[in-house]
């Protein structure tokens, strides 16, 4: 953790259990005197087919981007004006890339709590930020 830390992280991808995240985030930001800092992470989809190069449609990416920010915004605001950042990448990567320079002294994410093949072939973002994060991460579940 660095010194003078102050910030908890939170990933959100507008899902029930990143609400769940941004709440108990809250609750502990206003204990301890942290600030809250909602990061969303987007990524462009990208098609490759054989004998073409991938490409985006022109204007595509500043459309998403412009949509992912409106997005954050407005969750900002649903939840009381607090700070907020955007990145585009892979969500792991740049969870964790965030929390470095933000100085975060915890990140608090939602979960999915996918099971079995779902989990083997999505993944988990919060098990890859668990597993290589320098802050502790907490995770926050919906009962389902």
């Amino acid at each position: 953790m660095k010194e003078g830390a102050n910030v908890i992280l939170v990933p959100v991808d507008f899902e029930a259990a990143s609400m769940k995240a941004i709440e108990l985030a809250r609750d502990l930001g206003a204990r301890l005197g942290h600030r809250v800092v909602l990061l969303h992470v987007y990524q462009l989809p990208v098609y490759t087919y054989p004998g073409l190069e991938p490409a985006l449609m022109p204007g595509f990416h500043a459309e998403v981007s412009a949509a992912a920010s409106r997005a954050v915004q407005q969750l900002s605001a649903q939840t009381g004006g607090l700070s907020t950042a955007l990145r585009e990448g892979d969500p792991a990567t740049e969870i964790l890339a965030a929390a470095d320079e933000q100085g975060a002294a915890m990140i608090v994410m939602g979960t999915h709590g996918r099971r079995g093949l779902t989990h083997l072939f999505l993944g988990s973002v919060a098990e890859q930020v668990i597993r290589k994060s320098n802050v502790p991460v907490l995770t926050v579940r919906v009962a389902s």
